[in-house]
């Protein structure tokens, strides 16, 4: 483990959106909650579009960019490295960076295959460094606070779990065919925005037994070949040459929790006017709980009053009383936060907390073994869904 005494460098590989909020989250991990990370150096970003890596290392104040994630790997005085690249890559840099005694923080999904997902596992579990995955919705107060209220028994027995991911950033049929529709089912909308809404429900209602009724669709068959860079979910230059998708664009499925529960999951990338449309929804039988992620800095939550004619959904603010935000903003008040960055950057104060051994760290990221069972589920609703909907059972959590 790194001392106190001596200062963390990191960088991160994957100078796209994600990857400059990694960078960020970096940037300002020493503004939040207590004492005890010790400097942290800001040593490179690398992406293999080097004016993408020099304009994010400009940016959030990174010393230079580099030309590749080896170049990363090579630089011995680098501590701590952040993936944030196509999911196909993620198992050969994790295992170079691992080799090289570094510690990995990388984002979801965990691999481009179950076959790498694994692999990754098995590298975790023998690796004297410290591994994440960058589940980044566990670091949202409100759905945090919602955990809680489950845990502490406040909603009664749950009776459903409700979870979607509704996103527009594929509607346009002329975004440019990037390496997000490719991989076959199960690697599009289900990979890329489930992944966050299976690991939330589990993370509030535990584990998953069994999936049915699963169906993938396709709305948008062919995209335009991209002329240049795909940096995000930006529009580029397009050619007249058209590709095949090779996954979802939505996903629907149900599922059975080995507590017994029941829950409900639709995922979609050509969701029309919903940019960021996380939501979910756990009904028990003594109340309630709702989260929009579109209104990040508040929740619903009802229960049992004892005047029946005053019950229904109260609008619970952000503020001190919820996990993360008293140490966590600057302006410690009610309805003054609750965005993404946020969680970006508790997400690697939380990594670096278990770098460093700080005394009371934040809770920990979740782990590849984690990210490799979110990816078991993904391949379970892949394979009900070529069943004509057949029920699939899911390996038990370990």
């Amino acid at each position: 483990m790194t001392t106190s005494a001596k200062p963390l460098s990191v960088a991160v590989i994957g100078a796209g959106m994600a990857g400059r909020s990694h960078a960020a989250g970096y940037r300002n991990v020493n503004t939040v909650f207590g004492a005890g990370l010790p400097p942290v150096r800001l040593a490179a970003i690398a992406d293999a579009t080097i004016e993408l890596g020099e304009d994010a290392a400009r940016r959030y104040g990174f010393e230079r960019a580099l030309p590749s994630w080896e170049a990363v790997v090579e630089d011995p005085t680098i501590d701590a490295v952040s993936i944030v690249v196509g999911n196909a890559l993620h198992r050969p840099i994790a295992e170079a960076l691992v080799a090289a005694g570094k510690h990995v923080l990388c984002e979801k999904p965990l691999a481009g295959s179950l076959e790498d997902a694994r692999a990754m596992a098995e590298l975790e579990r023998t690796a004297d460094v410290v591994t994440a995955v960058g589940y980044t919705f566990r670091r949202s107060p409100a759905i945090a606070a919602i955990r809680d209220h489950v845990q502490r028994g406040e909603l009664g027995d749950l009776t459903l779990f409700s979870g979607r991911y509704w996103c527009d950033y594929a509607t346009d049929p002329n975004v440019p065919l990037s390496w997000r529709y490719k991989g076959g089912p199960g690697s599009g909308a289900l990979g890329d925005i489930g992944a966050h809404v299976i690991d939330a429900a589990e993370y509030i209602a535990g584990p998953i037994a069994a999936v049915s009724g699963a169906s993938l669709s396709t709305q948008i068959p062919k995209r335009p070949l991209p002329l240049g860079a795909v940096v995000g979910h930006n529009a580029a230059p397009v050619s007249d040459e058209f590709g095949e998708v090779e996954n979802e664009d939505t996903a629907s499925f149900t599922a059975r929790f080995e507590s017994g529960l029941v829950g409900t999951f639709s995922v979609s990338r050509t969701a029309f006017g919903l940019p960021n449309g996380l939501s979910l929804d756990v009904l028990g039988l003594g109340g309630r709980a709702a989260f929009d992620q579109h209104r990040p800095a508040e929740y619903l939550f009802d229960d049992a009053q004892p005047e029946t004619r005053t019950r229904g959904a109260r609008q619970i603010i952000a503020g001190p009383q919820l996990p993360y935000f008293a140490g966590g903003y600057p302006m410690e008040a009610p309805g003054v936060g609750g965005g993404n960055a946020e969680m970006f950057t508790f997400q690697a104060r939380a990594f670096l907390d278990r770098i460093a051994g700080v005394a009371d760290p934040l809770p920990a990221c979740a782990t590849f073994a984690d990210a490799l069972r979110t990816m078991e589920i993904i391949q379970a609703v892949v394979d009900s869904s070529l069943g004509g909907g057949a029920a699939t059972p899911v390996p038990p959590a370990v």
